[in-house]
Formats: C-alpha cells, sequence, structure tokens
C-alpha cells in the first residue's frame, strides 16, 4: 500500500514538470492566415482565447420567491 501511495505522489509530482513558455508554431508551420475582415493575423495567445459565445456565462438565478402559477387559456383538453 506504501508502494503505490508513494508511486503514485511520484507520478504525480513529474506531471506538474511541464513547460511553461511561449507558445510558438511548430518548425517550418506558420500561424493561420488572417480571418476574412481582419487587419492583421492573431497571435497564439489570441487563438487561445474563447470568446462569449464559445463558453456563455451561467445563469443561476434561484427562485427567490415562490409564486402560484397562473391558469393557461390555451391547456385546452382533447376533443
Amino acid at each position: 500500500m506504501k508502494r503505490l501511495c508513494l508511486s503514485a505522489g511520484l507520478i504525480l509530482a513529474l506531471s506538474a514538470c511541464g513547460s511553461a513558455s511561449q507558445l510558438k508554431p511548430a518548425q517550418g508551420h506558420s500561424l493561420p492566415v488572417a480571418p476574412y475582415g481582419a487587419e492583421t493575423t492573431p497571435n497564439a495567445s489570441a487563438l487561445l482565447k474563447a470568446s462569449p459565445q464559445q463558453r456563455p456565462q451561467r445563469d443561476d438565478e434561484l427562485l427567490k420567491q415562490s409564486q402560484k402559477r397562473q391558469p393557461d387559456p390555451f391547456d385546452l383538453p382533447p376533443q
């Protein structure tokens, strides 16, 4: 059991040893061309930033007070 915990801790520690340098295109490649209508080609950080359409904000509006439901005039029985 000790050996399992020790190996899991070692694997977890080694997985955190990543490089945090600036992103660059691979050797021999360039960034994508500028989108239609854009004046310049976006850099890597601009391409990685999510737009509000891609990550919408949550609306966690809780019901603050219970209210009686109004009768629906279109809720008719089948004929």
